[in-house]
């Protein structure tokens, strides 16, 4: 097998018909035993509360599988909240929640059967993260034990490093997981989502299970491959209507709130068999590729047509049922295959408002310009809000914010190598908006009344460019100090959170006024002073620091006041003679 990413899409549908992946899969969970093997050292089974699992390495380092198989006797419609499980302190998925998605539901079955199990099945995701990163992983399971490896997949991706292969989850036969938010959560990651294959045979009632009446609370996610043919569907939307219009065929009267394995047939739908045929056809059908490269939407409805007639959902079948409207179904999917193929095309992009961006930056320069001219400086000007433009300011720091914001996100769900390139191409414009709008959040935040910036209120992307203009520092070959010193009358302050050390300088200078023995906040004074020395010595903080009017100057007269005339320190050695100000603006001080 190739060892590499696996790919998603149509591309990743076709890629696991065609090869064996999908037939390795099936034989790894429907093998009784070991001893159904040539390579019995290479097959490993566990048995857990509920839950059994096979790990196979048969094919050493060029495959991994591991199969999970639930030997629970019935399946719950009921939801648990990510919020109940971070309650009862368990964190596994706390990581899909975000500022969008602050809470989402999962299956209580599966996630109970997970829990019950999950000191196994850390150390087993240890034994992966720690193993070949190389070596390809696939995950599957049948039925509620597919629903076990959907699961455990996605906490894995909070654990997988940035040099190790993706993993690909395939099941078989397996109930829906999670709400919807649960799949946008999945979903704002198009790495993450092409990770989850799910063959389904549309006379498999688990599937569907828990949609009835033509509604669901459930949301399905991935790439599904459904038979009888090979037809494929990635839109979620349109896989939930595919569900909902199979309940209304199939489960009508039946009333399924629940699947007892005994009962229901579960057994009945010969997956070996699908996957056989699947491997010998080694096609896929998929109209949404298909209207992406056209612009004929008879294309797209026939395609729509076609993939209902290989599901058996045809006019035919609309006679024999009262309660299903083919028609309907068909003028329905080809507006939300539309939809979707639209919001693919319409995804965050941020070169179309580059040159917007790009204006907007130089207004700031200019204004930056202004009160540098004005001796007061663009932070405590815009801190103090008393002038007409600063408004302007505020319009222009929440535009910046909002683009640069949505661009991290953006490159935080890419996949790595991607996301890589990415970083590389917008570093340089992410750091100017740092070192250059930051300052003003942290203006807000103390005029406000804010203590502790840095640890309280700083916002992950600041945090996020920060950290990688940090990792590309790393990699420079030039002299930077050098090149700082050539141009630092032009230099914004190197540390965005510069004026956030100076606003907490002067909170415990305050201090120091009404306690003067205060030795926790001298101490803190005498670090920020080594701070800003070792700025000043490297040539990166901007001679605008020096300005009569500004925030700095205040606090080097308070903490001057507070030490006394006659306290020496290389920083009042520099700071003592105004002269080096002029010096150091030009690059013309040298530091002993």
């Amino acid at each position: 097998m190739s060892q590499k990413l696996f790919c998603s899409g149509i591309e990743l549908a076709s890629l696991v018909t065609s090869s064996r992946i999908l037939c390795k899969s099936w034989s790894v969970i429907s093998s009784e035993s070991e001893t159904e093997s040539d390579h019995e050292e290479d097959i490993v089974s566990n048995d857990g509360v509920g839950l059994s699992w096979k790990v196979d390495r048969e094919h050493g380092p060029d495959l991994m599988v591991i199969a999970f198989k639930a030997t629970l006797d019935s399946v719950q419609a009921d939801f648990v909240s990510s919020s109940d499980l971070k309650e009862d302190n368990f964190l596994v998925f706390e990581f899909l929640c975000s500022t969008r998605i602050p809470i989402f539901s999962l299956n209580h079955t599966a996630v109970s059967l997970f829990r019950q199990n999950h000191q196994e099945l850390d150390r087993l995701k240890s034994q992966i993260v720690s193993s070949n990163p190389r070596t390809p992983l696939i995950v599957t399971g049948h039925g509620l034990g597919g629903s076990i490896a959907s699961l455990f997949i996605i906490s894995l991706f909070h654990s997988i490093g940035s040099g190790k292969n993706r993993p690909l989850c395939i099941t078989f036969g397996s109930p829906l997981v999670g709400d919807r938010r649960f799949e946008q959560a999945i979903s704002r990651s198009s790495i993450w989502n092409s990770c989850f294959i799910h063959v389904v045979s549309h006379k498999d009632p688990l599937p569907r299970l828990f949609i009835t009446n033509r509604t669901s609370t459930y949301m399905p996610f991935g790439r599904f491959i459904m038979c009888s043919d090979a037809t494929t569907f990635e839109s979620s939307y349109s896989i939930l209507e595919i569900f909902m219009a199979l309940a209304s065929v199939h489960d009508r009267n039946k009333g399924l709130e629940s699947v007892d394995y005994g009962n229901k047939g579960l057994e009945s739908v010969d997956y070996g068999n699908i996957v056989k045929n699947l491997y010998l056809k080694a096609t896929c059908i998929d109209f949404s590729t298909q209207a992406e490269n056209t612009t004929d939407q008879d294309s797209l409805a026939t395609g729509i047509s076609l993939q209902l007639g290989a599901l058996e959902l045809t006019p035919h079948m609309q006679q024999q049922q009262e309660n299903i409207d083919i028609n309907t179904l068909e003028t329905k999917l080809k507006e939300l295959e539309k939809s979707f193929i639209l919001q693919k095309k319409t995804l965050f992009d941020p070169s179309k408002k580059l040159n917007n961006m790009k204006v907007i930056m130089a207004q700031l320069e200019w204004y930056i310009k202004k009160y540098r001219n004005l001796k007061i400086g663009y932070y405590d000007s815009y801190k103090n809000m008393n002038q007409p433009d600063v408004y302007d300011v505020v319009h222009f720091q929440k535009t910046l914010s909002s683009y640069w914001e949505k661009m991290v996100e953006e490159v935080e769900m890419k996949p790595q190598k991607e996301g890589a390139a990415f970083r590389t191409r917008w570093l340089y414009g992410g750091t100017t908006y740092r070192r250059m709008v930051e300052p003003l959040a942290i203006a807000d935040y103390y005029r406000d009344g804010g203590k502790d910036y840095v640890n309280e209120k700083r916002s992950k992307h600041f945090k996020q460019l920060e950290y990688w203009w940090m990792e590309e520092s790393k990699n420079a070959t030039s002299d930077i100090n050098s090149t700082r010193k050539k141009n630092v009358e032009a230099i914004l302050t190197i540390d965005s959170c510069f004026w956030a050390h100076v606003e907490e300088a002067l909170l415990l200078c305050q201090e120091l006024k009404v306690v003067k023995e205060n030795e926790e906040a001298l101490k803190k004074l005498f670090e920020f002073e080594v701070y800003v020395y070792e700025l000043l010595k490297d040539y990166a903080a901007s001679p605008d620091i020096f300005l009569s009017q500004c925030s700095y100057i205040r606090w080097w007269n308070e903490y001057k006041e507070i030490k006394g005339s006659s306290y020496t320190s290389a920083l009042a050695n520099f700071m003592n003679d105004a002269s080096n100000f002029k010096q150091y603006a030009v690059g013309a001080y040298d530091f002993p």
